[in-house]
């Protein structure tokens, strides 16, 4: 059986410049012009009628805001109101982060400076690569991953499964993505 070639719906690029966009808005209005501007886009491939939940990963808190989930890509908005920091995890993806709302403080094994990204800025973690991240109070983004998404589930809830043990956070996580995975593979999409 041939496995069909993966093509990606969304482009890096064109996101940056939709969180670019949404910079200097207040949060809210912010992260509604985001989201407005993704499903007038991509009408058929973002969810805006889901909460935004919490994730627990890396020792870091935040919430989030599932937009897209396909087997290849997934596009959220996440952050946090009164910051957060923790490890990256290392997937068999890229993990393209659009910060629109505060900072985001990163670094890689070995460096010994911090790299800010500032509103506008983005910040781009390839496949296997790592790092450390804070965001100060009030840091939000436009993150999108592109690659074996479903390999990113192990890291992005052991902290739910062994630490907080918040059921209804696994079950909300979980059931919104298997059924977005479900929904893009019935229009085609990988």
């Amino acid at each position: 059986m041939k496995l069909p070639k993966v093509t990606y719906l969304f482009e890096p690029t064109q996101l940056h410049e939709i969180a670019n966009r949404a910079v200097g808005l207040e949060r809210d209005a912010a992260c509604n012009q985001i989201v407005a501007e993704l499903k007038e886009k991509y009408p058929d491939h973002i969810r805006t009628d889901l909460p935004w939940i919490f994730n627990n990963a890396g020792g870091a808190m935040g919430e989030m805001k599932l937009l897209h989930v396909s087997l290849s890509e997934y596009i959220i908005l996440f952050g946090s109101p009164i910051g957060t920091e923790g490890h990256s995890g290392r997937y068999a993806a890229d993990v393209y982060d659009y910060v629109f709302s505060g900072e985001m403080w990163c670094y890689h094994e070995g460096e010994v400076e911090r790299t800010l990204y500032k509103p506008g800025d983005g910040a781009h973690l390839t496949r296997t690569q790592t790092k450390g991240y804070k965001l100060p109070e009030g840091a939000f983004m436009l993150e999108y991953s592109r690659g074996i998404i479903p390999s990113m589930f192990f890291f992005g809830l052991a902290d739910t499964v062994v630490s907080t043990l918040d059921v209804k956070v696994l079950g909300r996580t979980l059931g919104f993505s298997a059924k977005m995975i479900f929904s893009e593979l019935m229009k085609g999409k990988v």
